[in-house]
């Protein structure tokens, strides 16, 4: 393990494999047959509005692939071809530390970290296939949020921060949640990086019918999360192989692994949030970027000077300002993180490893090692100050 840095380390990427109480204890009765598990060939799966999912293969987390155990698959460095399945090796049982508050901040300690941003992995799910019954997915996240509540906090012992997940299809029971999870000491929240779903088709989040949900948490001074989930984007290597299937994470698709749908997705929701004017409107809103990486800003940020240069009359300051001002980024350690620092300042970077999942790391402070060509002082940003101050509700 990578020697532990003399500053206190906030990760602002840990993973809850949530059990299905997280979202049965409180879901309504009503909504019980939109989301239940049923037994399939021997196997527990999720039927979700209707549809019976592969999209997580295990989704009660029985057994799940080791920690970083895909991590030279995202650093291609796979000569011999493996899948990711076999690059995975034997699946294990997570153990009882991963599955408390409790345990987790146990496991803090033996990490070499003094706090952690913890995101659910199942409600990644929901938003893409309830699609625009509002109810429904407001319904499923009060459960998983309340059943947090319950057994994790949102802040236990000033570490452990769990993430809050909100859909905003109806904004009211948005906002309503949002009350919630404030009360309950919610440091930040998570929204999908995606449209939101409407029975019009879909909106963005950047008009000013979502105000009022922006406007609260400006006010509240916590931040947005936008985690990379299922953004929806699948439509588009779909497109291209003639197929409406669901995403599988095991199959073999080199166009899908060429084409970034993540960024993508990653990119359009910034680009509504500047373009539609939600920075303009709430000039205190503080957003972040989790497990989306960052390849995507530079193209981004250039195509941003380009419709500045074109309509600088259409914006009240330079997008390229806007998004250096209030966004927050953590890379993926397979992106160039030097050249990430000439295109957002270093208070702009975050420090997030993924844990447990299969795709980040072994060990949370192996990334110091991708972060060797940071001064001390850039690394406590990245690795400390930066998430800390986030989580003490500093102003931008």
């Amino acid at each position: 393990m990578t020697n532990k840095p003399n500053f206190p380390v906030y990760d602002a990427d840990h993973h809850l494999y949530e059990p299905r109480e997280a979202f049965e204890r409180y879901l309504p009765e009503r909504y019980k047959r939109d989301f239940y598990f049923v037994e399939k060939d021997g196997r527990t799966k999720l039927v979700i509005n209707g549809m019976l999912s592969e999209y997580i293969p295990v989704p009660t987390f029985d057994v799940v692939a080791a920690p970083g155990a895909w991590e030279p698959w995202f650093r291609s460095e796979n000569p011999e071809g493996k899948t990711r399945k076999e690059m995975q090796g034997k699946a294990i049982r997570p153990p009882q530390t991963w599955r408390s508050g409790e345990g987790r901040i146990a496991m803090l300690d033996e990490q070499g970290l003094q706090g952690a941003l913890v995101f659910p992995t199942l409600a990644s799910v929901i938003e893409e296939r309830i699609g625009a019954r509002g109810d429904v997915s407001a319904a499923l996240f009060h459960s998983l949020n309340q059943w947090t509540a319950d057994e994790w906090g949102f802040a236990r012992e000033d570490r452990l921060f769990s993430v809050p997940f909100i859909s905003l299809t109806d904004v009211d029971k948005a906002v309503e949640e949002l009350e919630f999870v404030l009360k309950a000491g919610a440091r930040c929240v998570n929204i999908r990086p995606a449209p939101v779903p409407d029975i019009r088709g879909s909106r963005s989040f950047g008009f000013e019918e979502y105000d009022p949900f922006w406007a609260r948490v400006a006010d509240a001074g916590i931040f947005v999360t936008m985690h990379g989930s299922d953004s929806g984007y699948d439509k588009v290597t779909n497109w291209w192989k003639g197929s409406q299937s669901e995403f599988k994470p095991f199959e073999r698709d080199t166009f899908g692994a060429a084409i970034d749908l993540i960024g993508m997705a990653t990119t359009h929701s910034m680009l509504a949030l500047i373009c539609h004017g939600v920075f303009d409107r709430h000039p205190t809103l503080k957003v972040v970027s989790v497990e989306n990486g960052s390849d995507w800003i530079g193209p981004m940020l250039s195509r941003l000077d380009g419709a500045y240069g074109k309509m600088p009359s259409a914006f009240k300051t330079h997008p390229r300002d806007q998004f250096q001002k209030h966004v927050w980024v953590a890379p993926f350690y397979e992106d160039d993180v030097n050249e990430l620092k000439e295109l957002i300042p270093v208070e702009r970077t975050l420090f997030g490893s993924d844990y447990p999942h299969p795709e980040g790391v072994a060990q949370p402070l192996q990334y110091l090692e991708d972060f060797k060509d940071y001064t001390p002082d850039e690394l406590e940003k990245v690795f400390s100050s930066n998430l800390k101050g986030l989580l003490e509700g500093a102003a931008i």
